[in-house]
């Protein structure tokens, strides 16, 4: 085991368990794991009432309008998903011009895209799980209809929404549902949600069918229809969830695993790929420079290249050919340096991680991108659409730009470790670009530094933003931070917590135990049995 010199506080002790284990943003949604596990729920089954539970104690980063991608260790194999949504069909860079933007606004119909969430649930239950989806869902349904309470970071979140939407209803007809559904909320208040309850209980009684072909389907048509919205009933039926193999970067006799694009996962595994042959013994001022250079190249690529995989113009195996990241490893100097990289914009997810006693993992995230999404609730359902297609580019030259029937770029990614072919577990780091940032910094701190998970999540951590600009947490060490001032860059404290990522680990140690950490930076929660 490397030795760290990184000295932080508060670092808790990990959690350990044999039976099962579940690590989430919210207590409520940790419960709802382990209680369908009790019930002879497998690790997939955990997930996927872990999440739906999310969409309704933590609506501000998630719900069931939003997109989902999973890796998973199921039966002794690594495995794939992909439920991000295309856009509809009659989505295209002149009907946006026409309405008077120059770009996908983040707000209304015209950045929302196809919800991949239910058929995600549905079909991970339907290849996977011991359960059904009715039985899965019920702990969401019940926190919905009989009430929940409003934590302290969710408390934050929904007002900052609610003053959002306050502002935007004169310029968008469609959000005033959304002040109807959802209004105001404080902390410690009770809060019910009947509409999104009757709605998980249709899409457990359809196996989400409802909200592609059914009666949601129809009122989701019908609401764009009557508010200026592009979605028609063939986005919807067409969708369909895809099982996809892993892109995948050794690292020092572990094997980092990223989902392949439209996310942007490549991006940790390219800094990973360039820093392999480095001997980092310290977490020291020169391993923090020498991983924010190695992300300012990654994003300089990514954000040129990465998009819906029909659409890209290379291959992902160029990108982590070794060579070619040899090269990009040869352009990190002893000091900062500018690289020419796309927008990195703020965005709202939930992840999560789940381990049974039998072996199974998953790692697993959604999001409606910016906190509620594009704040379009669809009238007496309760679901809130996301505002993914916000990331299209405008630029006809540009690998990602608007089109319809697209899936855009994405920023959500889980991450899993293997090691000589068998699973280590699951993590992820939520938080808009800051995710392949979080990615590396806490897969080098488990593998360079034997940190524990817990420990690992605990760290200070840095986020670059543009330019020079790399932004650090108050707890980093000041010391540090003068040295890689000297070193070029232009640090900046930042005193909100959930800049800098949320996440969430679970190892699996030789003799089958399991170790999780959670995050403390927010209404972090992990249980075990």
């Amino acid at each position: 085991m490397n030795h760290y010199s990184y000295p932080y506080k508060n670092s808790r002790y990990s959690t350990y368990a044999k039976n099962g284990m579940v690590a989430t943003t919210h207590p409520l949604a940790t419960d709802a794991g382990i209680e369908v596990m009790k019930q002879g729920g497998n690790a997939m089954d955990a997930a996927i009432a872990t999440a739906a539970t999310l969409t309704v104690v933590e609506p501000t980063s998630n719900g069931i309008g939003g997109d989902a991608f999973m890796i998973a260790w199921m039966d002794e194999k690594l495995y794939g998903m992909n439920a991000s949504g295309r856009s509809p069909k009659r989505l295209e860079m002149a009907e946006v011009k026409a309405r008077g933007f120059d770009a996908l606004p983040k707000f209304g119909w015209l950045p929302v895209t196809v919800p991949g969430v239910p058929k995600a649930w549905a079909a991970l239950i339907r290849d996977f799980g011991n359960l059904t989806l009715k039985e899965v869902l019920a702990p969401a349904i019940r926190a919905a209809r009989d009430g929940f309470v409003i934590t302290p970071v969710v408390a934050r979140y929904w007002q900052a929404a609610y003053q959002t939407y306050i502002r935007e209803v004169d310029n968008h007809e469609e959000l005033k549902p959304w002040l109807e559904t959802f209004g105001t909320a404080s902390a410690g208040i009770i809060k019910t949600l009947p509409e999104h309850a009757q709605t998980l209980e249709d899409i457990a009684a359809t196996e989400a069918e409802s909200v592609y072909t059914g009666e949601l389907a129809e009122r989701i048509v019908q609401f764009s229809n009557e508010t200026g919205g592009l979605i028609e009933h063939d986005d919807l039926a067409e969708f369909e969830v895809e099982y996809v193999q892993p892109a995948s970067m050794a690292y020092k006799g572990h094997v980092i695993h990223e989902l392949p694009p439209n996310g942007q996962g490549i991006t940790a595994l390219m800094a990973l790929g360039m820093l392999k042959d480095d001997d980092h013994p310290a977490l020291d001022e020169r391993t923090f420079h020498h991983q924010i250079e190695a992300i300012k190249l990654a994003f300089a690529d990514t954000t040129k290249h990465v998009a819906d995989a029909d659409n890209m113009r290379i291959k992902v195996s160029q990108l982590l050919d070794q060579q070619y990241l040899q090269d990009r490893r040869s352009h990190i100097t002893e000091m900062a340096e500018e690289r020419e990289h796309g927008d990195l914009p703020e965005g709202g997810t939930v992840y999560l991680a789940t381990a049974d006693g039998e072996g199974n993992m998953v790692s697993y995230i959604q999001s409606n991108y910016m906190g509620f999404g594009s704040g379009v609730v669809v009238p007496g359902t309760g679901l809130a659409m996301q505002n993914r297609g916000h990331n299209f580019s405008m630029d006809p030259e540009h690998a990602n730009f608007i089109g319809g029937g697209k899936r855009t770029f994405h920023t959500i990614i889980p991450g899993f470790i293997t090691r000589e072919g068998k699973a280590v577990g699951p993590f992820g780091i939520m938080g808009g670009f800051m995710q392949p940032q979080a990615h590396l910094q806490v897969a080098m701190n488990l593998i360079d530094y034997g940190m524990n998970p817990q420990s690992a999540l605990d760290a200070p951590r840095w986020q670059f933003k543009a330019g020079l600009e790399v932004e650090v947490e108050d707890r980093f060490d000041t010391d540090i931070a003068r040295s890689l001032i000297r070193r070029g860059h232009r640090i900046k404290v930042n005193l909100e917590p959930n800049s800098f990522g949320r996440g969430q680990v679970i190892l699996k140690n030789s003799d089958g135990v399991l170790i999780g950490g959670t995050e403390s930076r927010t209404d972090g929660a992990i249980s075990s049995y």
